[in-house]
């Protein structure tokens, strides 16, 4: 696409692309809930491994010897981390001037300590709507457990609380997305991996999706807080900004500079990959660390969509499995119907004139827009 530079050469990667590392460790891979989409329960990943084996002496090593002169943020991740907090905050302890997130269930949060709390930058609570479809997936209850939860931690925090919403169900409308900006300080939908769009899958989420871009460009004075249109909108009116954090790879930053560390200590570039032994990319307890193997490839059709120079590639995992492992029904019945929503998000923004929306904005929104800290703790497109 002329204009804007493609998919880079991969082979001469350094292991840790640029000046920032998000090092995502699992404390645990236990979980106190039965979602019934978990990613981890491919390869049976996941309650495999409970507690962490390696040491923090180790962990000092590995970073010390790979990391060194990085800006770190360490995500906590699980299975369900809380059930670890011991690991946590002795992490926090050990490298206090890194940055912190935690993601999380949310149902165990009123069991960390305000000191804790006090050191998280962001709080990412995984949740799947309004209570009906949240407790349709995970299970009776748990919709209101984890809002009391939130409610009973806002003011023990300085960081920010942003729902992670898997967009499961092809019944999610437009109100229970735009309930959850009463309670949260963003919101982050992601399109779930499985064979959920059909063709009248396709029109509900279309509608959805034009009614949430539509708040979003009647806002002046304030910016609604739905994380994958503001990236697309940032992207489309600053393109730079969709290369800089992750150099013009993949904004789900798997290619460049996440690295997920097992609770073994074996690392693996995406979460949703540690069953496969080749996507194995280092080590803690060994100290070694390759360059992320999940990269984009050949046979990507990426560089020829439009929605490259703003979309950047969506999720390196899903092009993989669709294109490098050829999975021809994952390919048709996941990959392409999601790539069609992520470009129906790009029309319905260029219907709006996002030009002449962000000229009306004050400097102080702009700057909300364009370098929104949520940005380097979630994928960006949906």
């Amino acid at each position: 696409m002329t204009g804007y530079t493609p998919f880079e050469p991969p082979q001469f990667w350094d292991a840790i692309r640029g000046s920032r590392v998000e090092l995502q460790l699992l404390s645990t891979l236990k979980c106190n809930l039965k979602c019934t989409y978990c990613s981890l329960g491919v390869g049976e990943v996941l309650g495999s491994q409970k507690e962490v084996t390696y040491t923090l002496d180790q962990l000092a090593s590995f970073i010390s010897r790979h990391l060194s002169g990085k800006e770190i943020y360490v995500t906590f991740y699980g299975g369900e981390p809380t059930l670890n907090g011991d690991f946590m905050k002795a992490v926090m302890q050990r490298f206090p001037t890194f940055r912190f997130q935690l993601q999380t269930n949310g149902t165990l949060l009123d069991n960390l300590p305000d000191k804790f709390l006090g050191k998280l930058s962001n709080i990412l609570v995984s949740i799947d709507g309004g209570e009906k479809s949240t407790d349709k997936y995970r299970g009776r209850g748990i919709y209101k457990q984890v809002m009391k939860q939130v409610r009973q931690i806002r003011d023990r925090i300085d960081g920010h609380v942003t729902a992670r919403v898997t967009w499961n169900d092809i019944e999610t409308g437009f109100h229970e997305i735009d309930a959850l900006t009463q309670h949260f300080d963003f919101i982050y939908f992601q399109f779930v991996a499985g064979e959920k769009y059909g063709e009248q899958a396709m029109a509900n989420r279309r509608q959805v999706l034009s009614d949430l871009i539509s708040r979003f460009f009647s806002q002046r004075t304030q910016i609604y807080p739905i994380i994958p249109i503001m990236g697309i909108v940032r992207n489309k009116l600053l393109p730079n900004r969709a290369q800089e954090i992750c150099h013009g790879m993949t904004q789900c930053r798997a290619s460049t500079h996440l690295i997920n560390v097992m609770p073994d200590g074996k690392i693996f570039p995406c979460p949703d990959m540690m069953y496969l032994k080749d996507m194995q990319q280092g080590d803690v307890s060994e100290n070694w660390l390759n360059p992320s193997p999940l990269k984009p490839h050949v046979v990507m059709p990426c560089n020829d969509c439009d929605a490259f120079s703003w979309c950047r590639g969506n999720c390196m995992k899903n092009l993989y499995r669709a294109y490098v492992q050829d999975d021809k029904r994952y390919r048709q019945q996941v990959v392409e119907p999601i790539c069609a929503l992520i470009r129906f998000m790009g029309e319905e923004i260029d219907r709006h004139n996002p030009t002449d929306w962000y000229c009306e904005l004050t400097p102080s929104l702009r700057r909300h827009l364009t370098d929104c800290e949520i940005y380097e703790y979630v994928e960006v497109m949906p």
